[in-house]
């Protein structure tokens, strides 16, 4: 099923051609990387192809397909394979990206540790699951490590690298430059930790977002509008700790004038919440108010989201400094 143009020397295997795999696919073909996409369903793969035409295709006609080369040159770097052993002959990178089941992870983990190379990068696009129990065992696993991207990842740069307690330094570094090439965001984060950064500082915000609308002070609908119209505003970006060093005049001035009001705010907090019950359904009817959850009406709004997005990455890349 590949070409002689995707072969995976020197290039990347990606396993798994849903949603991420065909991202992660596209990337590394923006950065002029060969690829080869594999599922145990040929026919998915096969779909996935097709899909990544499209998706190109409209990247290039609005304007916003990554890279230097054209959509055919890009896609020529794009092969599928029904073959496990093939996908992963002579890559330099394996991109992981089944459902995020551990036991199906840990079962693909172990049958790539018997099969690939001893200097290959095997890179799991987990959101959540622990380095130490995906590779738990593996032969290889000083070459393992999380490369988790952010939904959507070709309009998200995000990735957040995360090693198990046995990834040899090079292994980060490694995915960093090559993050980095395909003109993703790599952060390193130094240990592990459940939620990883992303994940944990995003529950923090759902976390207080529900108590806020649960006890009444605000509704759901002007709930997103503080993020969206206030705080998001300048989260685009600069990040929480860049925001309070130009809120004063530096971070220590900062701190010695807030550090009180936000101990104050703190304690104020309440428990987790469950997220059931009659908030979720008070919730759920002013989300569908603005979006109905039909799937239509969901993917709608995902492209309309998408195009923003495409839309802000252009305007971030104007006038952010590199």
């Amino acid at each position: 099923m590949a070409s002689p143009e995707s072969s995976a020397a020197g290039g990347v295997a990606v396993i798994g051609s849903g949603l991420i795999g065909r991202s992660w696919a596209m990337l590394f073909a923006a950065g002029g990387i060969p690829v080869r996409l594999y599922d145990v369903d040929p026919r998915q793969v096969t779909g996935a192809l097709d899909n990544i035409r499209k998706e190109m295709t409209l990247l290039a006609q609005s304007g916003s397909l990554k890279g230097a080369l054209s959509a055919e040159e890009q896609l020529s770097l794009i092969g599928g394979c029904s073959d496990i052993r093939e996908a992963v002959e002579g890559a330099m990178h394996i991109q992981e990206c089944v459902p995020e089941d551990l036991e199906l992870k840990q079962q693909l983990f172990a049958q790539l540790d018997g099969i690939m190379d001893d200097d290959v990068v095997l890179s799991s696009s987990s959101s959540c699951l622990l380095p130490s129990k995906l590779f738990a065992g593996l032969a290889h696993r000083k070459q393992c490590l999380v490369a988790h991207p952010v939904n959507p990842p070709y309009h998200v740069p995000l990735v957040e690298l995360v090693p198990h307690p046995e990834t040899a330094p090079a292994t980060v570094d490694r995915t960093h430059a090559l993050m980095r090439k395909i003109g993703q965001s790599p952060v390193r984060i130094m240990k592990e930790i459940d939620g990883f950064a992303l994940n944990r500082l995003q529950y923090a915000v759902i976390s207080e977002a529900w108590r806020l609308v649960e006890e009444g002070v605000v509704s759901p609908g002007d709930l997103d509008l503080v993020m969206s119209e206030g705080l998001g505003m300048r989260y685009a970006f600069i990040g929480p700790l860049e925001t309070m060093h130009l809120n004063a005049e530096g971070m220590l001035s900062y701190c010695d004038r807030y550090s009180e009001g936000m101990k104050r705010v703190l304690k104020t907090f309440g428990p987790i919440p469950e997220f059931s019950g009659a908030t979720a359904e008070k919730v759920h009817q002013a989300m569908c108010v603005k979006v109905p959850d039909d799937p239509a009406h969901l993917a709608a709004r995902r492209e309309w989201r998408d195009r923003c997005l495409m839309r802000l990455a252009k305007l971030k890349s104007q006038v952010q400094p590199q």
